[in-house]
């Protein structure tokens, strides 16, 4: 089956990673200010067609260095108030950001993915998502994991060349970007 034949309508839940998803990733560091965060090419395009196609939006994403003490969380908020002021700019929409600002060894609510957690939050705010007309789009193994816990759709951005077999089973579908993503609906 293609993305595009997927029965996706005005019902279903598009989750977002963000790092490496809709911003540069930086391997071993993180985002700590508004002054870092580059959107990757096509994203804000894509988030204003994937406006359209899905009744939500919903970014799902681990932010570690709060809990290292690399920022504050009035720094996330921050580059995220400032990350959805771009997306309303250019006609896309956001409508809510988990996330996960514990050290792993200090997650005790299980927010941080692969856990579900986040997506948990997300349906008691929304009750009328459904995970099994949901689809997760990430660039990590623990996307991908998130995704299959909550019985979603599963969709891998970037190198698949970099995941084994295994990790490779828990992926429904593969883009290149978020932007090929959302052209494969439309086409």
């Amino acid at each position: 089956m293609k993305l595009n034949q997927l029965p996706i309508d005005k019902t279903w839940t598009l989750f977002l990673d963000r790092d490496g998803v809709i911003n540069l990733h930086y391997p071993n560091d993180y985002v700590k200010t508004w002054d870092e965060f580059y959107f990757l090419e096509g994203v804000l395009d894509a988030l204003k067609v994937l406006s359209i196609v899905f009744k939500r939006i919903i970014v799902v994403t681990n932010q570690q260095g709060v809990g290292k003490e690399l920022m504050s969380k009035e720094d996330l908020q921050l580059i995220h108030d400032e990350m959805l002021r771009e997306v309303r700019k250019y006609g896309g929409r956001i409508h809510a950001i988990y996330s996960a600002t514990d050290l792993v060894e200090k997650d005790v609510k299980q927010l941080r993915k692969p856990s579900i957690g986040m997506a948990l939050k997300a349906k008691k705010d929304f009750v009328e998502i459904d995970f099994s007309k949901s689809i997760i789009v990430g660039d990590s193994v623990n996307d991908m994991q998130f995704g299959r816990a909550a019985a979603m759709k599963t969709v891998f951005v970037g190198d698949k060349k970099k995941l084994n077999d295994s990790e490779r089973a828990q992926v429904d579908f593969y883009c290149e970007s978020l932007s090929e993503f959302a052209n494969s609906l439309i086409h």
